[in-house]
């Protein structure tokens, strides 16, 4: 039973964050607890995320360190530009350019391994590009937040990266040694944690939403637009990148969904904790669509697939008739 349930939050977490999203901005004062502990739930999904991982994971990084270090760079350059470059041609206010910005120089996030599987893409890839901007991201993403933002906003570095470490690298690393070295003691634990995680994402979400909803009637389309062009940039790009380097179709797939899938959870916490509420909606708005727009993205990919054999079974077969 507990498994169905799981199941169907995991499948179903954007209609989950649409609703919430939904309750948070019409009744706001139902997630107003939300606030204070973001940095906390943050810190639980990221180390569910650690608990998911293997040293073999990042034994990977070294085996193949070319391809993961073509997918890293094209996640620190490629959403951090797309990003800069949007909010100056939309003329985005500096409280909601903020957080685009950071959406952008987050590292991937998590479902991007998932969505990876299921457009049957290297899994084994998506999971080190993850694990690779992941343990970059407390020094890459406050020094590129600086760079693209520094000159219109006041960032804090240090106190930027600090965050990061604690929400982020320490959780997931402590998800890591658990998993290492209680394996089978914690295997229960271990299978609840999608669900936890899910949880945590949802009210996130909805915290976001309660804390900025009258900006977010406001300019809600807008950053709407903002978003989805983001994403999609992110996808098409990181597909190219690939193909320049000339990666297989599997680690292509990858890269791409890598890439266009950001950890919109640290960049709506980063937007609450340093700058304002209104900064955060982007990261909320993420966090919909790029589970939408992943999943749509798996289906082409599997779709093609079955077309490309199709096709190759009946030229096979008319060569033997």
């Amino acid at each position: 039973m507990f498994k169905k349930i799981l199941h169907f939050a995991v499948k179903n977490m954007a209609l989950f964050v649409v609703l919430i999203g939904v309750i948070g901005a019409n009744w706001p004062w139902t997630l107003s607890w939300v606030g204070p502990v973001i940095p906390w739930m943050l810190g639980i999904v990221m180390f569910g995320m650690g608990m998911t991982l293997k040293t073999a994971d990042f034994r990977f990084i070294l085996q193949r360190p070319w391809e993961v270090a073509v997918g890293a760079f094209a996640q620190f350059t490629i959403m951090p530009f797309v990003a800069w470059a949007l909010v100056k041609i939309f003329a985005l206010p500096p409280e909601l350019a903020i957080g685009v910005i950071l959406v952008g120089t987050c590292p991937g996030g998590t479902a991007s391994n998932v969505i990876t599987f299921l457009a049957k893409g290297d899994v084994a890839l998506s999971v080190a590009m993850t694990c690779c901007t992941t343990l970059l991201a407390p020094l890459v993403t406050p020094v590129l937040t600086y760079w693209l933002a520094g000159s219109w906003i006041e960032i804090s570095l240090p106190g930027m990266m600090l965050s990061i470490a604690k929400m982020v690298l320490l959780p997931v690393l402590g998800g890591l040694f658990i998993n290492t070295h209680f394996e089978s003691r914690v295997a229960p634990i271990r299978g609840c944690m999608p669900f936890v995680s899910v949880v945590c994402i949802v009210l996130l979400v909805g915290g976001v939403v309660s804390m900025s909803a009258s900006r977010l009637f406001e300019s809600g389309a807008l950053i709407a637009v903002v978003v989805v062009l983001h994403n999609l940039f992110g996808l098409l790009l990181g597909y190219g990148m690939a193909r320049l380097f000339r990666l297989s179709p599997a680690k292509t797939r990858a890269v791409a969904i890598e890439v266009g899938m950001q950890n919109s959870g640290l960049a709506a916490s980063l937007a609450v904790m340093y700058f304002t509420p209104a900064g955060a909606i982007a990261g909320a708005v993420f966090s919909v669509w790029h589970n939408i727009s992943g999943s749509l993205l798996a289906n082409y990919f599997t779709r093609h697939d079955e077309e490309k054999a199709a096709a190759a079974g009946e030229t096979s077969g008319s060569v033997r008739s």
